[in-house]
């Protein structure tokens, strides 16, 4: 009973921080303050010491099981784009934890132009989706050009971020990639009960997020989460596919 007791405390303090400014510290007084408040007010810790991590799951709106696949398109700066996210069978140890490989590939106008083999873990308490880095190729008349936005935690001062919360809480604001100088894309939770008609369905009572980057001030994004499906909207992109397929890579 003592050791629930920890637990059901502990989880509370981590659902509690994700809508408050991180422990270290507080916004300075004076000229700039809210400026550095505004800065600060998004969750950077989350005790991951107190994890224990597994490679598949399913966070109502983030499944991670080998083979799990979406599908998303859309016109994008007036280019017709499509998004494959699938969930391989993959795994690999990224800062000390061993992590699932999902694997991201997007096509513009029919060539490939990403390929992105992001890693995440499910934290078993609190059944929230780190995390923990990317490896990203850049394409361009079918050869690679670049690697930019690559990461991974524990290497250059980066650490896990939140991709999902366990908990959701309506303002929740937490970083998604906490990657120094490369990659710091961070989330707040504006909905819980968003409505969105994609080509797979129409979808109610969605989590909606809005992105943004400290490295591209200005930069907005809109990301819709279906409950039991996952990301049905990323910008201007849209859900057309839900399946199951081979998980090899």
């Amino acid at each position: 009973m003592t050791h629930l007791k920890t637990c059901l405390a502990w989880a509370f303090v981590l659902a509690f921080a994700l809508v408050t400014k991180p422990a270290w510290g507080q916004a300075p007084a004076g000229p700039g303050a809210a400026e550095d408040e505004e800065e600060e007010s998004f969750t950077e810790d989350f005790m991951l010491e107190n994890c224990r991590w597994s490679t598949r799951g399913a966070n109502p709106f983030f499944i991670l099981e080998p083979g799990y696949r979406l599908v998303l398109e859309g016109i994008d700066d007036g280019e017709n784009t499509v998004k494959f996210v699938t969930v391989t069978d993959r795994t690999l140890h990224v800062g000390g934890v061993e992590t699932r490989v999902v694997l991201e590939r997007e096509f513009i106008d029919g060539e490939l132009y990403e390929v992105a083999r992001n890693y995440f873990a499910i934290c078993q308490q609190t059944n929230s989706v780190f995390y923990f880095g990317e490896d990203v190729d850049f394409y361009e008349d079918g050869q690679i050009i670049d690697h930019h936005g690559s990461w991974r935690a524990g290497v250059g001062g980066a650490k896990p971020g939140v991709i999902m919360p366990g908990t959701l809480l309506l303002g929740a604001r937490y970083y998604q990639e906490i990657a120094p100088r490369v990659a710091l894309d961070r989330a707040e939770i504006e909905s819980l009960n968003a409505v969105i008609q994609t080509p797979f369905g129409r979808f109610r009572n969605c989590l909606r997020t809005e992105e943004t980057t400290p490295l591209e001030p200005g930069l907005e994004e809109i990301k819709l989460y279906a409950r039991g499906i996952g990301l049905v909207k990323d910008g201007p992109l849209r859900l057309v596919q839900a399946t199951y397929v081979n998980a090899a890579e």
